[in-house]
């Protein structure tokens, strides 16, 4: 069959229209009769291959007498698959577009439900004394509590990491969330965790655009967002200038996402604290972290090694010898979305000043393309620990086969990825999960 379609391409560009149709004529009858052994569940007879096989065979050889010699057809099928390739990587650079915009768009339910919310919060003045008497809350220091951080602008994913966390926690009194949001889902993330229940748990919501020293003169990722030609690479060049660089691109290039490497600074009494991405589930307690011992590292984090291309080389530009010369190409990755952080290590190394350091660097993009797991892999290069895998399953918003027995015995999973659980394009196999 594969040689027959490959001589009704040729006996075609020879305008042999004749042969090319009869050739496809025993094609379909070879598809039929394969369809039909499908069907059925059993092997195809000899009786019914051989006239098949017999009659498709001459027509092959009739090709070959036509001099649609070999040579003929390996150019002609090489020009062919590469013009197939070609085809092949512009739908793919394609879908990853759409992928991405699909994964960006802010669906209709969270955008009333924000409004909505938003309306709340600026209605009840209850509402707003209680965010007032809360901001000042000894348990917010508390070093002695278990803190979790989480930074986002979508409440119900920020809600879900909060209700998963405190239902599978044996002791929800004990925990605290420091949430921090942008200007535009403030009101409506107040009011929807100072509205509900959280088993007695601790939750303070903070506006990012509060924090006065998250500045240009002080963080490189501020200063490269204000720069013209850096805002023209990541969002175009028709952009309007007066529009707040924060709310863009969430993925890549908002301050929510890079203020993980400024966590000592925006809780600097506490020693310890547990990140979570919006889009993980916590399905055990975690409050064992902890008291995991870090060995004197900063980072604990689950190492992503385990698939071979999750190596430093494939996140990082080694042909450039800034980094060739500090790092090694084969050093393991390792994931964000669920990490343990010792502040007082933290410090100690000055992991944000590292991390200031290459963001400073790369501000031509060269040394890397886009998002925070690459700078992420140089400010705490030497300093993680790898956790148990069990902790952090990672790939529910894109892998369609991760083993049942792994997604039940993780502490986390995480849906990274385009395929969010909140979006239609969510794998249907895991959104009960998020649900």
């Amino acid at each position: 069959m594969a040689l027959g379609k490959a001589y009704v391409v040729i006996a075609k560009e020879h305008n042999n229209l004749h042969l090319a149709w009869e050739l496809s004529s025993k094609i379909r009858s070879c598809q039929l009769l394969l369809s039909k052994a499908a069907m059925r569940g059993q092997p195809i007879t000899l009786e019914e291959a051989e006239p098949i096989i017999s009659s498709l065979s001459s027509l092959i050889y009739k090709a070959q007498d036509a001099h649609y010699d070999i040579a003929t057809t390996i150019v002609t099928m090489k020009s062919h698959i590469q013009a197939l390739e070609e085809r092949a990587n512009a739908a793919t650079v394609q879908s990853t577009v759409f992928g991405q915009l699909v994964a960006e768009a802010f669906p209709k339910s969270l955008h009333c439900l924000i409004v909505k919310l938003s309306a709340d919060w600026l209605k009840r003045r209850p509402l707003q004394d209680l965010a007032d008497e809360q901001r000042n809350s000894p348990r917010l220091v508390d070093n002695n509590l278990y803190h979790f951080c989480i930074f986002s602008d979508n409440v119900l994913a920020t809600s879900v990491v909060v209700n998963s966390t405190i239902s599978n926690a044996d002791h929800p009194t004990q925990i605290v969330f420091h949430i921090v949001t942008n200007g535009i889902s403030y009101g409506a993330m107040q009011a929807w965790f100072l509205g509900n229940d959280f088993k007695g748990s601790t939750i303070e919501v903070q506006n990012i655009e509060e924090f006065s020293w998250l500045n240009a003169s002080y963080s490189p990722i501020v200063k490269q967002l204000l720069d013209i030609d850096s805002r023209a690479y990541y969002f175009g060049e028709n952009q309007d200038l007066k529009v707040e660089p924060k709310m863009r691109n969430p993925k890549y290039v908002s301050l929510l996402n890079h203020l993980r490497f400024h966590i000592p600074e925006i809780y600097p009494q506490l020693e310890k604290i547990v990140f979570l991405d919006d889009d993980v589930v916590v399905q055990k307690d975690l409050t064992p972290l902890f008291s995991l011992d870090l060995h004197g590292n900063v980072n604990g984090a689950v190492e992503t090694c385990l698939e071979a291309f999750h190596r430093y080389y494939k996140y990082l530009n080694f042909s450039n010898p800034i980094i060739s010369s500090k790092f090694d190409p084969q050093a393991c990755g390792w994931a964000f979305g669920m990490n343990v952080f010792d502040l007082i290590a933290w410090r100690k190394a000055n992991v944000t000043g590292r991390y200031h350091y290459w963001q400073e660097q790369n501000a031509d993009q060269t040394l890397w393309k886009m998002g925070t797991l690459p700078v992420g892999l140089l400010a705490f290069y030497g300093l993680t620990e790898p956790l148990d895998r069990r902790w952090h399953v990672l790939g529910l918003g894109y892998d369609l086969n991760i083993d049942n027995r792994l997604i039940e015995s993780a502490a986390v999973v995480h849906f990274n990825g385009n395929m969010k659980p909140w979006l239609k394009l969510a794998i249907g196999r895991y959104k009960p999960l998020w649900e």
